[in-house]
């Protein structure tokens, strides 16, 4: 019996100490967790009961003039004949940053690979990589970059900064080359360098849209109800003065999305009248998409920011799959010899 109630007290003893150490680390983090349940209170109440984006639009419109200002930077780097090509299925835009050459070269030799697309998927799918000009200017980078557009021919650069501030400027650039230099592409995809995508089921996925003549299609990993960030530690933090609503409108992770050529010259139209000063470039997307009058499609197999799990159940029907630098090769022959990935994800034990 006593020593019963040593341990009840022993045990009430430590369920008051766990208490006080809740307590307090709720104490530290109060400030936060309030400001962020709050926040996602009004974002989803905006988002689910009004759920109209119309007034933003016209807060953020502009002249031409102005609108001009965000996304007329001269060319460094170019080809016009990139999409010479009439049958376009596909234009790969990935989103790269100048000193990103071994990332450039492992998409060139897997999944942004034109030549085996075109011999074994039978499809013609162009790729190219977007970027601006490194914020620490250095002469030698230059003449790197110089030489890999020779020997390649897959680079556009503007004269702006490369920087996550600018990523919306990096988005025009997209839009706005399209429009100039491969209208006639059925589909356009934007993706980030260190994204895996599964290039066999993606063609087939748009091969049977073609067939369907599917038109105003933006499909992606959908974020809906999101709130602005307003923490200023926050790399996502957005002032009040730039956005000053509770919710942004519906858009898809822009690590990888797919918009049909009509959508991809409906934004590029939206681009020509709102003001890009939103440097969140998925937002600014999804901003524009409300002037052209579409919505994002969830699709289950667009990973967004995360990483796909590697399971060969999974791997038979993945798009893309964000957070790779070193594995892509490992994934490609994956992709292209379906007996390999159980071999694969046994040997390098992916969680």
């Amino acid at each position: 019996m006593f020593m019963n109630c040593r341990r009840v007290r022993k045990w009430h003893f430590l369920q008051l100490v766990s208490m006080c150490c809740v307590m307090s680390v709720l104490m530290v983090c109060w400030d936060h967790v309030d400001h962020s349940v709050v926040s996602h209170v009004k974002s989803y109440s905006y988002r689910y009961l009004i759920n109209s984006y119309d007034f933003i639009n016209k807060s953020l419109s502009v002249s031409p003039k102005e609108a001009a200002r965000f996304g007329s930077f001269p060319y460094l780097l170019n080809n016009e004949d990139v999409c010479k090509d009439k049958d376009v299925l596909l234009l790969l835009f990935v989103k790269s940053s100048p000193g990103n050459f071994r990332r450039r070269q492992a998409i060139r030799s897997t999944w942004g690979n034109e030549s085996y697309i075109s011999h074994e998927l039978g499809v013609i799918v162009k790729l190219v990589f977007a970027m601006g000009v490194h914020p620490v200017v250095q002469d030698k980078l230059h003449k790197e970059l110089h030489k890999e557009h020779i020997n390649y021919g897959d680079l556009v650069q503007q004269d702006f900064l490369d920087t996550f501030h600018n990523l919306t400027v990096k988005l025009l650039l997209q839009f706005r080359w399209t429009h100039e230099n491969c209208a006639h592409a059925r589909f356009l995809m934007t993706a980030d360098d260190d994204v895996f995508i599964h290039l066999p089921n993606l063609v087939r996925y748009l091969q049977d849209l073609r067939r369907q003549n599917v038109r105003n299609l933006w499909v992606g990993h959908v974020h809906r109800g999101a709130p602005p960030v307003r923490r200023r530690d926050s790399k996502y933090y957005m002032p009040f003065d730039m956005y000053q609503w509770s919710s942004y409108p519906d858009y898809t992770a822009g690590a990888g999305y797919v918009v049909s050529g009509d959508v991809a010259a409906k934004i590029h139209q939206a681009t020509l009248a709102l003001n890009a000063s939103m440097y969140i470039d998925d937002v600014f997307m999804g901003i524009c998409a409300i002037a052209a009058g579409v919505s994002p499609q969830e699709h289950v197999y667009f990973s967004g920011e995360g990483k796909t799990p590697y399971h060969p159940c999974i791997y038979e029907k993945m798009i893309t799959s964000h957070g790779h630098e070193d594995d892509i090769r490992y994934l490609w022959k994956a992709a292209t010899d379906p007996q390999n990935i159980i071999r694969i994800t046994t040997e390098n034990n992916w969680n």
